[in-house]
């Protein structure tokens, strides 16, 4: 049998991630991680002059997993950060397994590669008002046309990272207060009603956005990255930018989207005393996931298990 060339086994492989996609087992972003991740070995390998999937050895997979990148400016990084590190590693396993399972190759490179170690991870935070309040503050820096305000109201409005990423001045309905979400791989499309400020906010971004668009579709409301992935890391660096600014994000101190999430939870359990309406605001199908997400430890008996 020939050996399969790296770039036909790439593309034998995306579709069966594809499939694997539409049938809910992996993410579409997974999907487009592990892509772009499995391109760059294709890049990487034929700079080497490696063209086959069975030529790739142990040495080219621990040069390209210790290959220096960019950072989200384009900057050149000698050293890749570990987080980095393992998701190009994460992406070549599941690369190789996928290719051995479709029998396309033998080659297993990584199974003596050794493990990345992780840095402890710093403390979370369970954010209060007046942290929330400094959030606000700091996100209106250069008010109306940063997108940093946009963010941080969507993520106040219930959406997660995902859905600000796909969240476009078309699923605004600022007059009711509200704004919609189609959902993502795995929350449900709702509509999220908006405080005051969340509202000011949109509608400052939106009229900048709109005021020199002359045709096409809508425009996003704080992203214009063109792949999933990429839309939904911009949107977390730039909720990080906002932490670090409001001084809530430190060197000990980890501050992240989902504790604007969590802190929104709370919220609405305190107003409600419904986990159904904490899964509802968040598009979760699951009450135990709403009750995570609220800090709340709760019986299945207390309330059904599915939400209606």
């Amino acid at each position: 049998m020939a050996e399969t060339k790296i770039k036909q086994a790439l593309l034998s492989v995306a579709r069966a991630w594809e499939q694997r996609a539409v049938a809910g087992e992996i993410s579409l972003e997974t999907v487009t991680l592990y892509s772009q991740v499995a391109e760059r070995l294709l890049r990487f390998a034929e700079a080497q002059g490696v063209t086959c999937l069975d030529d790739v050895t142990a040495e080219l997979v621990s040069g390209f997993i210790e290959a220096p990148g960019h950072d989200r400016h384009r900057g050149i990084i000698l050293t890749p950060a570990a987080g980095t590190r393992r998701q190009r590693r994460s992406g070549l396993e599941a690369l190789f397994a996928e290719a051995r399972a479709l029998g396309l190759t033998k080659a297993a490179p990584l199974v003596d590669f050794p493990p990345i170690p992780r840095s402890p991870r710093k403390h979370g935070t369970e954010l209060s008002d007046i942290d929330v309040q400094l959030l606000r503050f700091h996100a209106e820096r250069g008010m109306p046309s940063t997108r940093h305000a946009a963010l941080l109201a969507l993520l106040l409005a219930g959406l997660h990272t995902a859905e600000i990423a796909a969240a476009t001045t078309d699923d605004l309905n600022l007059a009711e207060t509200e704004v919609w979400t189609h959902g993502a791989t795995h929350t449900r499309g709702r509509c999220c009603p908006l405080d005051d400020w969340c509202t000011q906010a949109l509608w400052l971004r939106c009229t900048h956005l709109l005021r020199s668009r002359e045709s096409g579709p809508p425009p996003c409301l704080v992203t214009a990255a063109t792949s999933a992935y990429r839309s939904q890391a911009s949107v977390c660096a730039g909720f990080g930018d906002i932490a670090r600014r409001s001084g809530l994000a430190t060197r000990e101190r980890r501050v992240e989207p989902k504790d604007v999430t969590r802190y929104v939870a709370r919220q609405v359990l305190y107003k409600t005393g419904q986990l159904s309406e904490v899964a509802r605001r968040l598009g979760l199908s699951s009450l135990d996931a709403a009750a995570a997400f609220a800090g709340l430890r709760w019986s299945p008996e207390d309330e059904g298990g599915e939400v209606a």
